[in-house]
């Protein structure tokens, strides 16, 4: 018999809190969620003050049963769920399933699992949080009654199967809307002239880009405005008018919230936000390594707060200046945003001491590049700043003036282990100019005008979405990966190398949602959402009221668009393929695994076929065609036309034009691929 019975979400978490605990401590894994609401109907009383139906999930008996004898013979059930509003809500639901069997129950959180917190956590027991619970109980009932509201209306005037919701189809809009705006824009002319020139004495050359004339900036849309600027000085004397010299210094970034570690993964690794959130998951609850057992890395990965422990300062102080020296560290400290929850630190490592490439060896490959990129921007944001010399210089001829910038990095600081990605276009080094002094005469050695035309706005990419919907105060840390991940599986927008875009059925949807229920998909409600969630989850306010008012003039607006929205005809893209059978042009359908070719005189004809995607570059082991598929999951590899019938290339990795084959590439397919067989029970007949 246990004296202690902890609670956790996971086994890898409970693997990693036992060590820290003596044996008369029981650790055991509810595997998430252990009720919820029901998915064959909505779930919530409307007629009885909003009062949610909760069942026990099915498949969860046998668990539950456990869990039940495990608290009857335990003096005290500590449930140690996530440090969250989510972990928050199923630790009250383990107690209201618990409570007629243990003795006591009690609530612990850990920030991070490490010896020291896990104790000093334990040894400070709370009673659950209602006001944490009640704001995920708005969020869970509001939006189940949107879904569950708006969706029947899709079915009806669209097409079976289509959902939507609140912060997802919000998110839709944004993507629709930059591609409208894409569409609409209008490419406008410019010309930048630049003026390679060079200093007699040193004989250095160096490149002024064109200002303006007389002090004034002059912009340039047209070849007449620049054969007239070029006449006017292909002949003229080039004199240096002004020279300042001066110091600029960078800073480092702050620790990751969960929106920058998001948007830096996508950035750098290229890792789907889905991707980020459960690879973080492993890190933050355990990986074995050897002789330590299972060891948490990373602390909580959900929080939108820049501040980090005492304790962590000082163990990066230690590290940075036994590694660097003193003069590369510096005591930091961030300001978190203010309309930031800030409930938990930043995302830091968990322990100093342990450097990324010191347990490669013990990591998968995932794991061990977030992992290297949440520990090298954790340090570098407690490194000096990175120190350049600068140099801004203006050139005149015959009254037009050229300017020059130039920089020279004399110290890297921070820069030394990370610097932080861009969503653009990456930051251009500026060159470093030579000396030169104010009324020296350089030689012009060469005019180049070079046209250009204005770009319309990127898409978005998941990285630069998760921002936006941030800034907006759209959904919060925990939501912003399940967000995309939803319309992206509802294929209401694809992805395009990267960049995210909207279907026609996504257009369709976002049009009827966005002119029907205007109250409810837009950025402001959202927002306005988000904050009333904040205010119950501080006591401010009562969940059910704040549901009340939000469901009586939506009920009024649901009726009206039922009665008067007429049907939406949803037009099936046609593709090139003639089908072999019957002869009609086939048309592109989606199914469980992504895009396919159909047959659109089903059921009279049922043929449908998959549609093969090919590379330019030739098979690297038999020169044939190579195809670009997906697993099931989604993963993209790489395969021969003639596999495995002729040649068996095979690969996760984009072959390149002369490359050789490496029979070791097909070996790994196969070894990472590869599913564990599950054994399988069979009843036995009567």
């Amino acid at each position: 018999m246990a004296d202690k019975l902890i609670i956790v979400e996971s086994p890898a978490k409970a693997n990693t809190i036992k060590k820290f605990l003596g044996g008369s401590t029981k650790v055991v894994a509810s595997m998430g969620h252990i009720r919820d609401l029901p998915k064959s109907k909505m779930g919530i009383d409307i007629e009885h003050n909003f009062e949610p139906e909760y069942i026990n999930i099915r498949g969860k008996g046998d668990l539950i049963k456990e869990l039940k004898k495990d608290a009857k013979q335990a003096k005290t059930v500590y449930l140690a769920t996530d440090p969250d509003r989510e972990g928050e809500a199923i630790a009250w639901h383990l107690a209201n399933i618990l409570k007629e069997d243990a003795k006591n129950i009690t609530r612990v959180t850990f920030n991070e699992i490490t010896k020291t917190a896990v104790q000093k956590a334990m040894k400070e027991p709370r009673n659950i949080d209602v006001n944490l619970v009640d704001a995920q109980q708005a969020r869970r009932v509001l939006d189940r009654i949107v879904g569950y509201k708006i969706s029947p209306v899709l079915w009806k005037k669209v097409k079976r199967g289509l959902s939507a919701g609140r912060v997802q189809s919000v998110a839709v809009k944004l993507i629709v809307d930059r591609e409208e705006e894409i569409e609409k824009f209008i490419p406008e002319e410019y010309w930048n002239i630049y003026a390679n020139l060079e200093d007699k004495e040193t004989k250095k050359e160096f490149q002024a880009h064109f200002f303006g004339k007389d002090g004034k900036k002059q912009e340039i849309h047209s070849q007449e405005e620049v054969d007239e600027i070029i006449k006017a000085v292909k002949d003229g004397k080039y004199i240096i008018t002004e020279v300042k010299k001066g110091e600029r210094k960078r800073n480092p970034a702050p620790p990751f919230t969960t929106s920058t570690m998001q948007q830096e993964a996508s950035r750098k690794l290229g890792f789907t936000l889905k991707k980020t959130m459960s690879v973080a998951q492993m890190l933050y609850e355990g990986v074995k390594i050897p002789e330590q057992g299972s060891v948490g890395l990373i602390t909580y990965m959900r929080t939108d707060s820049t501040r980090i422990s005492e304790e962590a300062r000082k163990a990066a102080k230690e590290q940075i200046t036994k590694i660097y020296g003193e003069n590369y560290y510096e005591n930091r400290y961030y300001q978190t945003g203010k309309d930031a929850q800030d409930a938990h630190e930043g995302i830091r490592p968990t322990y100093i001491n342990i450097a990324p490439d010191s347990i490669k060896d013990y990591l998968t490959t995932d794991q061990f590049k977030l992992y290297r990129l949440i520990y090298n921007r954790f340090m570098a944001s407690q490194m000096k700043p990175a120190i350049y010399d600068t140099m801004a210089v203006t050139v005149n001829s015959n009254g037009y003036e050229f300017k020059a910038n130039g920089q020279n990095l004399k110290f890297k600081g921070f820069m030394t282990l990370y610097v932080e990605g861009t969503d653009g276009k990456e930051e251009q080094e500026e060159a470093i100019l030579p000396e030169l002094q104010k009324n020296q005469e350089v030689k012009l050695k060469k005019l180049e005008p070079k046209q250009s035309f204005t770009e319309p706005p990127a898409r978005y990419t998941e990285a630069s979405l998760v921002k936006t919907l941030e800034e907006k105060g759209i959904g919060r840390p925990s939501t912003y990966s399940p967000t995309i991940t939803t319309i992206l599986e509802r294929r209401y927008i694809e992805k395009e190398q990267k960049q995210l875009c909207p279907t026609e059925l996504g257009r369709i949807v976002n049009k009827l949602l966005t002119e029907n229920f205007t109250d409810v998909i837009n950025v402001e409600f959202t927002a306005k959402i988000e904050n009333q969630f904040d205010e119950i989850a501080e006591g401010k306010e009562q969940w059910k009221e704040m549901i009340k008012e939000f469901y009586t003039p939506f009920e009024k607006e649901l009726k009206k668009v039922e009665k008067e929205l007429e049907h939406v005809e949803l037009v099936e893209e046609v593709s090139d393929v003639k089908c072999e059978k019957c002869g009609r042009m086939m048309v592109y359908k989606y199914g469980r695994y992504g895009k396919f070719l159909a047959c659109p005189g089903y059921p009279e004809c049922k043929n449908a076929k998959p549609i093969i995607e090919t590379i330019d570059v030739p098979c690297p082991k038999c020169g044939a065609t190579v195809q670009v598929r997906k697993t099931k999951k989604r993963r993209t590899y790489y395969i021969c036309e003639n596999n495995p019938e002729k040649c068996d290339y095979i690969s996760w990795n984009k072959p390149k034009l002369g490359e050789k084959w490496n029979p070791e590439e097909a070996q790994e397919f196969k070894k990472t691929s590869t599913k564990r067989k599950t054994k399988r029970t069979t009843k036995k007949r009567k």
